[in-house]
């Protein structure tokens, strides 16, 4: 990688999260970012619980979002999300610490595909999420 290249994909965390309500609120911590990849980690809290007691799926979603979001926004390309699914393969708990990690698998265009795997500190896989990203108008920083 680059200078450059590290360069926007560091511009990409520090321009969003500061603005990222939602990362900050649920406690959702990037901690490795590079282009087409981002890495980040989120402790369930009792507020995250469905009925069963479990991590509720939207916070598991919302994990798996986030990661999406910083890394296909590593380009200096403002990026959105044109599409998503995820799969859920096992539960998590209060108290539990899910590492979100998104990978690009393709970039072609305006057009992306990133694949995130969400895990427990054990090592199993909690879901595993798609996303489809498309590039708008707007860069993140001055392109010298």
């Amino acid at each position: 990688m680059t200078d450059q290249s590290q360069k926007f994909a560091q511009a990409a965390l520090d321009i969003m999260y500061p603005n990222d309500q939602m990362a900050q609120a649920m406690g959702i911590e990037i901690t490795d970012i590079a282009q087409g990849y981002a890495k980040g980690t989120m402790t369930v809290r009792k507020d995250m619980l469905n009925g069963y007691a479990m991590t509720h799926g939207g916070a598991t979603f919302a994990l798996a979002d986030t990661l999406f979001a910083y890394a296909c926004n590593t380009y200096n390309k403002r990026t959105v999300a044109s599409g998503c699914d995820i799969t859920y393969s096992g539960p998590s708990f209060e108290g539990d610490v899910l590492t979100a990690e998104a990978k690009e698998t393709i970039r072609m265009g305006r057009s992306g595909i990133y694949d995130i795997t969400i895990t427990k500190q054990d090592g199993s896989v909690v879901a595993l999420f798609r996303g489809r990203s498309r590039t708008i108008a707007g860069e993140l920083i001055p392109n010298d």
